[in-house]
């Protein structure tokens, strides 16, 4: 194979595709060896101070080669997931899970935490959205309305859970609060997996459809207070 040079610190490297692809593959595989074991520590297989196994047993565990195994450690060391003593071993850090990334602590919500956090943000986006929208954002709320009841008509969960927090994304873009929305994009993957588990029908939906319309009309209105008012009372937050 045809070989590329790279000249770094007046040191003259020499690299093949082959080689540069070899690099990649065990990259790729040390992060994914590094994630598989971030799950374990999370879930609890492993407990506060453990020692991890030795690197034979996780080459044999994971089938992957040594440096695969150092680099993933690497990974986890610096993720501050476990510590490394020097001619002792490795060992789960004191505050596993503390630099976890939100869809990762996500992935370990139960439904009753994600439904929570659910009502909540829609409720402040909501709010939000009613000071700072635009007739483009009214055209795209109204739109992925007549997408839910049309769903609901055909009685297709999956397409009015997919309206739904279409809705719900066009409101956090016109919130024009760049973390709620940046929050609402990250929560939704759970989010819909959270609300196809526990609705199989669109029959639950028909008694809160005016109130979405209602949602609308007072972030037509630009009617903060309403907004908030009728988000709450779709989701049960408000009396």
């Amino acid at each position: 194979m045809a070989k590329k040079a790279e000249n770094n610190s007046n040191v003259l490297y020499l690299y093949s595709s082959d080689d540069r692809m070899a690099i990649i593959q065990r990259k790729s595989l040390a992060v994914e060896v590094a994630t598989q074991l971030q799950e374990q520590i999370l879930k609890g297989d492993f407990v506060l101070n453990q020692q991890l196994p030795v690197e034979q047993k996780l080459m044999d565990r994971f089938g992957v080669g040594r440096s695969t195994i150092r680099e993933a450690v690497k990974i986890l060391v610096n993720s501050g997931y476990v510590r490394v003593l020097q001619g002792v071993g490795t060992f789960i850090e004191d505050n596993p899970g503390m630099n976890e990334t939100m869809p990762q602590r996500l992935k370990r919500a139960d439904s009753v935490e994600v439904e929570e956090v659910r009502r909540v943000l829609e409720m402040k986006i909501s709010e939000k959205a009613a000071l700072n929208r635009t007739g483009n954002d009214i055209s795209k709320m109204e739109y992925f309305l007549d997408k839910k009841a049309k769903a609901a008509e055909t009685n297709s969960p999956g397409e009015y859970i997919d309206a739904h927090i279409e809705f719900y994304r066009v409101l956090a873009d016109a919130s024009r609060n760049v973390l709620l929305t940046e929050l609402f994009k990250t929560f939704t993957k759970q989010l819909k997996s959270t609300l196809l588990n526990r609705y199989q029908d669109t029959g639950v939906f028909d008694e809160s459809s005016d109130l979405y319309y209602k949602l609308l009309d007072s972030i037509i209105r630009q009617d903060p207070s309403r907004a908030w008012y009728w988000s709450g009372k779709i989701t049960g937050q408000t009396p």
